[in-house]
This record gives structure tokens, C-alpha cells and sequence, in this order.
């Protein structure tokens, strides 16, 4: 394992080094952000396309971003520069990721870290191409499971409360992963304490909408107006092709000529997310607890908070596994994105058997590097979907009693 994970990091290392080193006119999305901010600083509607310098996207975030953009922006330092300061960030949230209930950490979790961080799904490489500010709301979700995996005797839920709100502050950036918060309750605490992190959460995930709609209610006009393509003659999000599985739901009912009809595609999509991704991970984890089933009359779910308290560590790596399912089932999924997948898929590779483990390396990062430094980035098609679905599967708990599940995995 140790010289695999060596001959992936190598490859990682040179896929990473290409990207450095490629064309410099890349960077579109760092520049579209900070020409937006430099609109609103000169007073002018960030979300009119003809208000940003050198640029035919839209700016998709909420109004209030734009102050929490500017220091960024300033002096034109991050645009210029902004491939080695993401890469230092892209370090940083590989090293701030944790194990699953310990502080243990030695130099092969480290790797691991580092590898999926800078090689998993080509997550990063499309961040270095587009200069997608995705990196930052990696940053955060490393620093929210930093706080939110405290080992199983940590009394204090002061960094677990931070981390919670930290969580929704990230879901905030990108409203469609809004459901990843309902895995918080997957964590091995009292339930009123995990109803309690849910609602810090939703309202740290409220908090930047309702200021945006109090402090700049015509910008929030405008950007509401952006995003459901009402301002004409611009790009908007909604018309972009992504690889999701809402569009592949699309096309398949294209394929039968019902692409028009919107119940149709919804009940394809939620088909698709069910058998695909979250039918298993409810297998598994129903697997997992089957055979510590009280014999006293409980409800289920209290049967299953029990559980989880039971077993802290089995219960934190199904939280940042339904973390990962929820994500994957959003549905507008940008090629970027695969970078804060590949930080939920980081933390869970750790304590992996060797076969799985190898496994999951050679087909989140090994194959993606491969491909980027042979010039064919999953270009335009559901190749990031694919390999990332097929690590999900592999990253399923597979025992059958919560006794076996208390051991890695």
C-alpha cells in the first residue's frame, strides 16, 4: 500500500504540476468574481453581465458575498495569482480533515489526504482551470468535520455547535446542497443535541439569504432575476449542461421525448437518486444495525440513536458518508464541485482494508490523474459522475452487526 500510495501521489504531483503550468487565459470564474465585486464597489448591478469587466458569465452568489469577496478581490492579487494560493488552500484542507473520532493521525493518513485533496474525481483540476472560488467553501467543509468529528469523549459542543455552523454557512454558497445538513443527525449524539446542531446549521444556511434580501433588496431582485434566467441577452446557470443526476434524468426522458414534461423528469431524478445512491447507503446502514435491534418495545429511532451513541466511530464515518450521498444526489453538480466530494470521500478512505482501499485510489484518483495529464479531463460527459458513484459503492459499510461495524470499516 505504501508504494501504491506513492505511485498515486506521483501521478497526482505531475497532473497538479501541468495544471500550474497551463494556459494562463484559464481563471474565468476568479475574474468574473472579482469583476463583480469591482461593479458593486463602483455602484453598478453585479448581476447585469454588461456591468463585469472582460467577461460573458454571470455572478451567481448572493449579494452579501460581495463584501465578504472584496478583501480577496483587492489590488487584483488573488486573479493574478490565484493557481499557487489555491493550491496552498487545496494543503490546507487536506490537513485540517480528520479521523473519525481520534486525533490519531500518521504519515499515511496524511497522504491520503493530500492525494484525494489534489487528485480525487479532477475535482481540483477543474478549480485550477476555471479559478472557481469552490475552494473556499472546501475550506470550510474541512474545518466544519474537523469540528463536528470530535472523538467519541469530547465533552465540550462548542466546536461541534461551530462546526454545524460553519456547515450551513457552506450550504449557503450553493442553495442545492441544502440537504447534506439532514446528515448531522447522523452523528453519535443525544438526539436534543443533534436537533439542537441542525438548527444552528439552518440558520447559519438562512442567515446569509435573509441579510442579503435585508441589507440589498435590489441587488437580491437582481440576483433572484439572474439565476432564473429573467435578465435577457445573458448567461444563467440554469442553461449550463452539468453532470448530475438530474441531467442525466433529462436526458434520458429526451430520449423517450419527455423531456418537456417537468413531473416526468422529477420522478426519473428521484428514481435515479434512490437506486443509485441513497436505497444502498439505507441498505447498508439498516445491515449495520440489524442484528442490535433491542429486544425491549422501542421505536426505531430511538433504536437507532442508541445505536449510534453505541458505536461513535462507525457513526461518524455514516455521517460524512451520507454527507457524500446528499451532495451526489444534488441536483446541479458543476465539475468543480467533485473537489468537496473528494474531501468527504478523503476522510472515509482511512482505515479502509488494503483491497478496498486500492480500489477507491485507482478509481478516484488514479484513473482522473491519468486522464488529466493525457490531456482528456472527462471532457463534457458523466465521467466524474461515474467514478465517483463507483467509489460511493465501494465505500459502503458491508457488515452486518453494529459489532463488526464498530471496527474500521
Amino acid at each position: 500500500m505504501t508504494r501504491f500510495i506513492l505511485a498515486v501521489a506521483i501521478l497526482v504531483a505531475t497532473a497538479v504540476a501541468i495544471d500550474l503550468c497551463a494556459d494562463e487565459t484559464f481563471g474565468w470564474d476568479a475574474r468574473v468574481n472579482c469583476a463583480a465585486v469591482e461593479a458593486h464597489v463602483a455602484g453598478l448591478d453585479p448581476y447585469y453581465v454588461k456591468n463585469l469587466k472582460d467577461t460573458k458569465l454571470s455572478y451567481p452568489y448572493l449579494p452579501v458575498t460581495l463584501d465578504a469577496f472584496r478583501p480577496l478581490c483587492a489590488g487584483g492579487f488573488l486573479v493574478a495569482h490565484y493557481k499557487p494560493i489555491f493550491l496552498v488552500l487545496a494543503v490546507i484542507c487536506a490537513l485540517l480533515l480528520p479521523v473519525p473520532g481520534t486525533a490519531r493521525r500518521d504519515w499515511q493518513d496524511v497522504a491520503l489526504r493530500l492525494v484525494f485533496a489534489l487528485g480525487g474525481f479532477l475535482g481540483f483540476d477543474w478549480i485550477i482551470a476555471t479559478g472557481n472560488f469552490a475552494i473556499l467553501s472546501g475550506l470550510l467543509t474541512a474545518a466544519s468535520l474537523a469540528l463536528l468529528l470530535r472523538p467519541a469523549q469530547s465533552a465540550s459542543v462548542t466546536p461541534q455547535l461551530a462546526g454545524a455552523a460553519l456547515l450551513g454557512l457552506v450550504t449557503s454558497f450553493k442553495l442545492v446542497f441544502f440537504p447534506v445538513l439532514a446528515a448531522l443527525y447522523l452523528l453519535p449524539l443525544p438526539r436534543a443535541r443533534k436537533l439542537i446542531l441542525l438548527a444552528v446549521a439552518s440558520s447559519m444556511f438562512a442567515l446569509p439569504i435573509l441579510g442579503s434580501l435585508m441589507i440589498y433588496p435590489d441587488l437580491f431582485k437582481s440576483w433572484l432575476a439572474a439565476l432564473s434566467g429573467q435578465i435577457p441577452d445573458q448567461h444563467y446557470p440554469g442553461n449550463e449542461v452539468n453532470p448530475s443526476l438530474l441531467f442525466l434524468s433529462l436526458m434520458l426522458a429526451d430520449h423517450f421525448g419527455l423531456a418537456a414534461s417537468k413531473p416526468v423528469v422529477a420522478v426519473l431524478y428521484g428514481l435515479i437518486a434512490i437506486a443509485l445512491v441513497l436505497a444502498p447507503l439505507a441498505i447498508s446502514v439498516w445491515r449495520m444495525i440489524g442484528a442490535e435491534r433491542p429486544a425491549a418495545k422501542v421505536s426505531l429511532l430511538q433504536a437507532f440513536d442508541d445505536w449510534l451513541i453505541h458505536y461513535p466511530e462507525a457513526a461518524m464515518r455514516i455521517t460524512v458518508l451520507a454527507m457524500y450521498a446528499l451532495y451526489l444526489c444534488a441536483p446541479r453538480l458543476k465539475e468543480y464541485a467533485f473537489f468537496e466530494l473528494a474531501l468527504y470521500a478523503a476522510v472515509l478512505v482511512v482505515n479502509l482494508p488494503a483491497a478496498t482501499m486500492a480500489a477507491v485510489l485507482a478509481i478516484a484518483v488514479a484513473i482522473p490523474a491519468l486522464a488529466s495529464i493525457l490531456g482528456g479531463a472527462f471532457l463534457g460527459g458523466f465521467g466524474q459522475l461515474a467514478i465517483a458513484l463507483i467509489c460511493f459503492w465501494l465505500l459502503l459499510p458491508r457488515e452486518p452487526s453494529g459489532e463488526a461495524a464498530s471496527q474500521p470499516t
